[in-house]
């Protein structure tokens, strides 16, 4: 529900009153076309994980499974009807950025991981025990927190405006810092550390997708300015943003996959939530100002949302880490089928790998 009531209004000089230029008018209508795009963006990635990991035990089962190096999945719908539905969620995800601020786009992206436990539940069997349940309404909770509290989305009328924006000194500043922090994690610690600690592939993955994120949205900006009848194709400032937006999302993608590789994902997937979401508000509100139109009030109700939505995040990753590492100590009580034949690796105590449980176990 979007409150309707009349701006507090400020005393000027001359007894004539005008409404004060920062209070809560609700929600505007970009900002509801990106919440709209963003919930949409989570359902169809949220459930794409599940599609896809049904087509693969579906695959697996006539042919050579995917973690055994076969793609028979390539040849099976579901599957593919999973891809799809990750692709229609992630273009939803990218035009969000074009009508609202990334302070209410990104943090909503929790919601994904609640349609994927609720999912896995019901389709695919997996435990969601009272704590997940707290898990997934601690989300929704944030969720709704964010929602109701995030600032308007800034007009913006050309490309050339964006520009403006990302070359002002303070975000000039914060880019420089987050490249440079980025170049040393890359030549200096990874090499050394990179396989022993999780916080050098994440922060690479991190930093650079905060860069990423005021990219896309630019781009985004520009391509609905574009279909407006305002073309911003012509200039050069658009084809700078898509080859930043380019170099970003392949390190990103490029960092995480060693992430994913080497550590399980249950690690991962939270910590790489709180740095990438936290990094990207943080660029944002440099960038795009937003808490410049909002007063200390709305700022500190939104960020105790995020916390809420940081602590479900948390709390349903722990959850499905203790299902797995119960199920892993008692194979006799409960008998299970690896995940690894289907192609997903089992993700259970928060180690570099499962080899150091299972020769725990072999030695009891």
């Amino acid at each position: 529900m979007v409150s309707t009531t009349a701006a507090p209004v400020v005393p000027v000089e001359g007894g004539v009153t005008l409404p004060s230029p920062i209070s809560y008018y609700g929600m505007s209508s970009d900002n509801i076309k990106g919440l709209v795009l963003a919930l949409s963006s989570s359902i169809f990635i949220g459930s794409s994980f599940i599609v896809k990991k049904k087509g693969l035990k579906k695959a697996g089962a006539s042919g050579v499974r995917a973690g055994n190096g076969g793609y028979s999945y390539l040849l099976e719908p579901l599957w593919w009807a999973g891809m799809i539905a990750m692709i229609v969620g992630e273009v939803a995800n990218f035009a969000a950025y074009a009508f609202a601020p990334a302070i209410l786009v990104t943090p909503l992206g929790a919601l994904s991981i609640i349609i994927s436990a609720v999912l896995a539940h019901i389709i695919l069997q997996e435990t969601l025990n009272i704590f997940g349940v707290l898990g997934c309404a601690l989300c929704v909770v944030g969720s709704m927190t964010i929602v109701l509290h995030a600032p308007r989305e800034r007009e913006i009328e050309s490309v050339t405006e964006l520009w403006g924006l990302a070359t002002q000194p303070a975000f000039l500043a914060y880019a420089v810092l987050v490249i440079a922090i980025t170049l040393v994690l890359i030549f200096r610690y990874i090499p050394q550390y990179g396989q022993t600690n999780v916080m050098f592939y994440i922060g690479v993955c991190s930093l650079v997708g905060s860069l990423s994120v005021m990219s896309v949205k630019a781009v985004g900006i520009a391509l609905k300015l574009t279909f407006s009848g305002m073309n911003q194709m012509i200039y050069p400032q658009t084809w700078t943003f898509i080859l930043v937006v380019g170099v970003c999302v392949l390190t990103q993608m490029n960092y995480l996959n060693m992430a994913l590789d080497t550590f399980n994902t249950a690690v991962v997937s939270p910590i790489y939530y709180v740095m990438f979401t936290s990094l990207t508000i943080l660029a944002s509100v440099i960038m795009f100002k937003d808490w410049d139109r909002q007063n200390p009030t709305q700022i500190v109700t939104e960020m105790c949302g995020f916390v809420t939505i940081l602590s479900g995040t948390f709390l349903l990753h722990k959850t499905k880490d203790m299902a797995d590492v119960s199920m892993s100590l008692s194979p006799r009580l409960l008998p299970k089928v690896s995940d690894e034949e289907d192609g997903f690796a089992q993700e259970g105590i928060p180690l570099k790998r499962q080899d150091s449980l299972r020769s725990r176990e072999y030695s009891m």
